[in-house]
C-alpha cells in the first residue's frame, strides 16, 4: 500500500500533531487479533487539546474514512488494511482522578488499571471489569462488561468531543442504554473522558470478588493465542433455553473448527483464535458458519459482539459483513 492522503492534510496533521502521527501502520501489530493490512495514518493524541485538534482537522477532509479506536480488543481489520485515518486513544489520555467515591476517567485508561486502583481504595461496584483488556473510553462506548453487567451502570456523566473538535458533558440522565449498547454507538461523538460513581466498602471484600473474576476467567477463555474475547452477544432467549453463545456453538459441533489458521477455540467456543497468520476472511467464514449452524439447529440467531473494520471505512458488527459476504439471508 502506498500513502495516499491528501497533501494539505498530512502537512496539518505534521505541523500540528507532529509525533503523534504514523503513516502505514500494520493493523496487526494494532489487533488482538494480530490481523490486518496497512492502516494509512494513526494518530495518536497525548492530550485532550490534541484530540480536539485531530479531530477538527480531520473533520476538514470529510471525504476520508475515520474511526476512532482504543486497544482493538474487539475490532477485526481487513487484509486490506484502512484506507483513512484512526484516532487511536490510548496512555496518553491517561488521567484517572478519585475524589470521594467518584472516579474521573480520561478515555484511554486501560480498563485493568482502573480496577486496581479502585480495588487499593477500598471502592466496590465495578469489580467486573477487572480483567477486560481495552480502554474506558471503548468499554464505555460498548456499554462492556462481564457478569451480565454494562460499566454504563456506573456512570454519572461522559464528556464528549464533537467531529469539530467542541467539547460537550452528558448527564447520565440522558444516556439510554441497555445490554451492550450505548446511545454513542453511530453518533459523530468521541468519549473523552467518564466519571464513575462507586461504592465505599474494603480492600479485602473487593479483593475476593476480583480474584473470583479472574480465576473463572483464567480457567475458561483462552489467553495464549490471539484473540479478540467473546465473538458472540449473549441473547437472553437463547441463554433460557439453550445457553450462552458458546454452549450453542460447541453443541452444533463446532468447537475446534478451522478454517486456515483461524479455529473456534477448543477452550472455549465463543472466542476464534489466530494460530499463526489467519486472515480476516477466515475469521469471518467461521462466523458465518457459526451463525449460520446454531440458527439451523436451534433457530435462535447470535449476533456479533465484535466489529469488523472494512478498509473503506465502515464499522459494523461483523455478522452484518458476513451476510453480504457469504450470501446468506
Amino acid at each position: 500500500m502506498n500513502l495516499t492522503l491528501p497533501i494539505e492534510l498530512k502537512a496539518k496533521l505534521d505541523k500540528e500533531l507532529g509525533n503523534e502521527v504514523e503513516y502505514l501502520v500494520p493493523l496487526s501489530d494494532l489487533s488482538y487479533w494480530k490481523i490486518g493490512g496497512l492502516a494509512q495514518c494513526v494518530v495518536s493524541p497525548n492530550s485532550l487539546k490534541s484530540l480536539q485538534k485531530a479531530l477538527k482537522i480531520t473533520s476538514e477532509f470529510s471525504e476520508l474514512p475515520r474511526l476512532i479506536i482504543g486497544d482493538c480488543s474487539n475490532l477485526l481489520f481487513d487484509d486490506e488494511g484502512y484506507n483513512g485515518i484512526l484516532i487511536k486513544l490510548g496512555n496518553g489520555l491517561n488521567e484517572l482522578r478519585f475524589e470521594n467515591d467518584e472516579v474521573y476517567c480520561e478515555a484511554g485508561v486501560w480498563v485493568p488499571e482502573l480496577a486496581f486502583h479502585c480495588f487499593r481504595r477500598g471502592l466496590a461496584g465495578i469489580e467486573h471489569i477487572c480483567g477486560i483488556p481495552g480502554r474506558i473510553g471503548g468499554l464505555v462506548f460498548m456499554n462492556g462488561g462481564s457478569q451480565r453487567r454494562g460499566i454504563l451502570e456506573n456512570v454519572v456523566s461522559v464528556d464528549v468531543i464533537t467531529e469539530k473538535g467542541e467539547m460537550k458533558n452528558i448527564e447520565a440522565s440522558n444516556i439510554e442504554h441497555s445490554y451492550r449498547v450505548s446511545p454513542f454507538q453511530g453518533k459523530p461523538l468521541v468519549i473523552a473522558a467518564v466519571r464513575l460513581k462507586l461504592e465505599r466498602s474494603t480492600r479485602a471484600i473487593v479483593r475476593k470478588r476480583m480474584h473470583e473474576i479472574l480465576a473463572s476467567r483464567r480457567k475458561k477463555f483462552p489467553r495464549k493465542l490471539p484473540n479478540c474475547g467473546s465473538v458472540f452477544l449473549s441473547n437472553p432467549k437463547m441463554y433460557d433455553v439453550i445457553g450462552p453463545p458458546g454452549f450453542a456453538i460447541e453443541k452444533v459441533g463446532l468447537k475446534g473448527k478451522r478454517r486456515g489458521n483461524a479455529q473456534i477455540s477448543e477452550l472455549h467456543a465463543n472466542f476464534i483464535v489466530n494460530l499463526g497468520g489467519a486472515k480476516s476472511v477466515d475469521v469471518l467464514y467461521l462466523i458465518n458458519l457459526a451463525r449460520e449452524e446454531v440458527k439451523k439447529q436451534t433457530g435462535f440467531s447470535m449476533d456479533c459482539e465484535v466489529r469488523y473494520v472494512s478498509p473503506e471505512g465502515q464499522l459494523m458488527q461483523a455478522h452484518e459483513y458476513t451476510q453480504s459476504l457469504f450470501d446468506i439471508a
